[in-house]
């Protein structure tokens, strides 16, 4: 509120809200509900220095205080975390302490770094638990850097990520939409064109690359949660080089696979899947799956990692060609992060919710909104699946009915 000594005459008016839609009636105000009151009260109170002194100062209090205190710090911090993960593994500091620990003065010609400058590092990833302290000044893996030795899923998207962080140097900007050009949007360049099927090979190596690189994060997890024996034919739709139909074949031996993906994708995939000795097994077509058909056949259809790269109105159309595309009491499997998973909200939320905002398009979805999508084309039977790390991956899985193949030969089963 203004200074006392400002009376309400010589302030200065309101300011127009450009985001007010013009003669919109604003709506009425009711009064604020019990819930309101009490979080209004909480916020208050939680706001107090006294009350925040108070409550780091008596011992029931204490815990929860410090654990406030630190999740706010390390939203605040959390950007220099990941650049310590970046530095490590840019200069593969995890793969050289495999073997052994190492003192500094092991390590600093190897890395190319001086001696402050590689303390300051190790001493920081200490700290995050990447790499421990051990006896006589060597240093080791941590529990965390101990699970990155030779992951080159986890690796590569440790370095995309400095595309999305650039992009996120002003994040008003982005949001409002005059940041200018964003680096995640020139990287996938398929979201922001109107001809992705025109994409030649040397547009699409980059992040065709990055996705079989990270492939092996939820193709393992999708492959221990469902059982592809009892299937004949699998169809991987946006399925880049071939890595999850690659896994699947080994899963399966009886599987025929097949992978639908844009031309330039589609090549790539087939000379992978020739080299992985299944050119036998595998045939590719390319095409966009938003215009072109599916090829038909698959008693099985998967989509990992696809669905939340789309607005609504594309995931629908994709799930009608794929429904159009599967044989009668076919199955169709949805592996992606998902949003609303429980203990990862932020994931959805937060990072995909901002990471698909940079790249252009799509959002991450709930089990239930897909389930919805699912619905409004007409499949049945749709489950979730539990698996060991929904955080990677959520896996629905649903069915073409009978139904609906034998009302297109005029049927009628009512």
């Amino acid at each position: 509120m203004p200074p006392p000594e400002i009376t309400a005459a010589h302030a200065r008016p309101p300011q127009p809200n450009t985001l007010a839609v013009p003669d919109a009636k604003a709506p009425a105000v009711s009064p604020p509900s019990w819930s309101d009151r009490w979080f209004a009260w909480r916020n208050r109170l939680l706001a107090s220095r006294v009350f925040q002194r108070r409550a780091a100062a008596w011992a029931l209090t204490r815990p929860i205080a410090r654990r406030r205190a630190r999740a706010l710090f390390d939203l605040v911090a959390g950007f220099v975390y990941s650049q310590v993960l970046l530095a490590c593994v840019r200069l593969k500091l995890f793969d050289l302490l495999a073997d052994r620990p190492q003192t500094l003065v092991e390590l600093a010609p190897r890395v190319n770094l001086g001696m402050d400058a590689l303390q300051r590092l190790v001493v920081a990833a200490t700290s995050l638990q990447l790499l421990e302290a051990r006896p006589h000044g060597r240093y080791g893996l941590g529990v965390l850097g101990a699970t990155m030795v030779g992951n080159t899923a986890v690796a590569a998207m440790v370095e995309h990520h400095a595309a999305l962080y650039a992009d996120l140097a002003d994040p008003v900007a982005l949001l409002r939409g005059t940041s200018g050009q964003r680096q995640l949007a020139a990287y996938w360049p398929y979201a922001n064109t109107s001809a992705p099927d025109s994409l030649t090979d040397d547009r699409v190596a980059c992040y065709s690359t990055l996705m079989s690189a990270s492939q092996p994060l939820v193709a393992q997890e999708i492959l221990d949660t469902y059982s592809l024996s009892h299937h004949r034919c699998l169809l991987d739709v946006g399925g880049g080089e071939g890595t999850f139909l690659m896994q699947a074949a080994r899963a399966a031996p009886q599987l025929q696979l097949s992978l639908f993906d844009l031309p330039a994708v589609a090549e790539r995939a087939a000379d992978r899947l020739a080299s992985a000795g299944l050119a036998h097994r595998a045939q590719t077509a390319g095409g966009d799956f938003f215009n072109d058909p599916l090829p038909t056949g698959a008693d099985i259809v998967s989509l990992v990692r696809v669905i939340h790269d789309h607005d609504d109105a594309r995931v629908l159309t994709l799930l009608k060609a794929i429904h159009t595309a599967l044989a009668p009491g076919g199955t169709v499997l949805i592996a992606e992060p998902m949003a609303g998973t429980p203990g990862a909200e932020a994931m959805g939320d937060a990072y995909f919710g901002f990471y698909l905002w940079a790249m252009g398009r799509g959002q991450a979805r709930t089990p239930a909104q897909l389930t919805s999508m699912l619905e409004a084309v007409g499949f049945q039977q749709i489950r979730r699946l539990n698996n060991p790390m929904p955080l990677q991956t959520q896996i629905l899985v649903a069915r073409k009915g009978l139904s609906s193949s034998l009302h297109h030969l005029g049927v009628n089963l009512d």
